[in-house]
């Protein structure tokens, strides 16, 4: 990390309690500076996420049903077919029907997405989500 900067921002101050507000609710370990860094890795993070030639890491969760028509086969031979770009994943029973699987992809952006897509877009799958991030060399 390297030397800290002070800089000042102007916001309207309705704005300034909600964030405050959303602060607080982060717990004592986290203050408006913090609270602002975040928001700024964030930022970068996305802004990285769009330049589709850099290699950007991220995770894809997803919950199903596994006992609809042959979706474990569907996801297992999508996940197979790029063997190359998924890291690793989990696989946890949930109840007697239901599935959470946390798939862990490593490519462009474009690559992820596309993974992605097929996965959760796969008949059966109940919800999903692709949380980005980056391996942090940048940030």
């Amino acid at each position: 990390m390297g030397n800290l900067v002070r800089f000042s921002v102007a916001m309207d101050e309705a704005l300034l309690d909600r964030f405050d507000g959303m602060v607080a609710r982060r717990g004592s370990a986290v203050n408006r500076s913090e609270a602002v860094r975040d928001l700024v890795r964030r930022a970068l993070v996305e802004a990285e996420w769009e330049a589709s030639d850099q290699e950007i890491v991220g995770t894809i969760t997803m919950v199903f049903d596994h006992h609809a028509t042959d979706l474990s086969d569907k996801l297992d031979s999508l996940q197979h077919a790029h063997h190359e770009r998924i890291i690793s994943s989990m696989h946890v029973h949930l109840d007697a029907h239901n599935c959470l699987e946390v798939i862990v992809v490593r490519g462009t952006s474009a690559e992820v997405r596309s993974i992605a897509d097929a996965l959760l877009g796969t008949k059966g799958v109940k919800h999903g989500k692709l949380v980005p991030t980056t391996t942090g060399r940048h940030l």
